[in-house]
């Protein structure tokens, strides 16, 4: 049984979608509680706490005033709220569960969970799941969209004020980070990854190696002298076919079984401190089809399993 199942889970609902040219992924949060997710992690045997939002303005009520970084005042403010909540449930011994948005929001859910471990003189691995590297920093971007800037603020490159959530960067060890179903770089971004020092997993490595085989090393990086890690999973890694509903779609993905092994070994490992779902956008869904595959797969990280 997975440890956690013993800690209240604390379900966070961040409906942001400034960090994303498309609109529609503010609205992730909703497809993912009408999906059942709650209730769903109740029959597991989890407590599951009230459900909160972190709120996010809509685009329309701003203005991206810096085009090399659209709507940083704006995302900055709402990540540094996301991170000061997921350090107050990791304090009161509960259990994260971060529902986006766009993955710009990662950049305050692991800025919470590094600084909570950090005060314990810890560090935490990162496993990143996504078609995309999230390398780009401001200047470098072809779009300007944070979206695509994430991994690196968590890195220490780009904005100042981005990667300095919670006081500190970088919030990670390049050696402790496994991005896993990469496909579609930037030029730019294939030589930040490549000089970064963090072991990327590509399509070509899940079809030459096996998942199993990537996902067994991926644990193996990202708990390699930490206290655990957090998994921050875009559906956009998954293939189109599995999980339709997002707004960067690249053909060639994760499939659903692969997506759910690497779930389960996850699980199976016992050192997962925090997660989040990101990048779901019900809007370009077929009947919710994306939220409840996304449901499933989540599901098979908190431990759920076939036997």
């Amino acid at each position: 049984m997975n440890p956690n199942t013993n800690r209240t889970v604390r379900i966070i609902g961040v409906p942001l979608d400034l960090g994303a040219s498309r609109r529609g992924t503010d609205m992730g949060p909703s497809a993912l509680r009408i999906a059942g997710l709650g209730n769903a992690l109740r029959r597991m045997g989890y407590t599951v706490a009230r459900e909160e939002d972190i709120p996010a303005p809509a685009m329309e009520t701003g203005t991206p005033e810096d085009l090399k970084a659209r709507f940083k005042p704006q995302i900055l403010e709402v990540c540094t709220k996301l991170a000061a909540r997921v350090v107050a449930i990791l304090e009161e011994g509960d259990f994260p569960v971060v529902l986006g948005g766009d993955h710009s929001i990662a950049m305050g859910t692991f800025a919470g969970t590094a600084s909570h471990f950090r005060n314990k003189g810890q560090s935490v691995g990162l496993i990143w799941i996504d078609a995309h590297g999230d390398m780009n920093v401001p200047g470098s971007s072809p779009s300007g969209n944070i979206h695509g800037m994430p991994l690196a603020h968590l890195l220490g490159r780009g904005d100042e004020e981005l990667k300095n959530i919670q006081g500190f960067s970088p919030k990670v060890k390049p050696e402790n980070v496994a991005l896993i179903g990469i496909r579609d770089i930037d030029a730019v971004e294939r030589k930040n990854i490549k000089e970064s020092g963090i072991h990327a997993f590509t399509m070509r490595d899940i079809d030459e190696l096996g998942m199993a085989a990537v996902a067994r090393r991926a644990l193996e990086i990202v708990n390699d002298g930490t206290a655990g890690f957090h998994l921050s999973f875009d559906v956009d890694g998954c293939d189109p076919t599995v999980i339709p509903g997002s707004g960067t779609l690249v053909p060639g993905g994760i499939s659903f079984r692969e997506a759910h092994l690497l779930m389960e070994y996850c699980a199976d490992n016992g050192n997962l401190l925090s997660l989040e779902v990101v990048e779901l956008n019900p809007f370009l869904d077929e009947g919710n089809i994306s939220a409840e595959r996304a449901m499933g797969l989540l599901l098979s990280a908190m431990g759920k399993s076939i036997l």
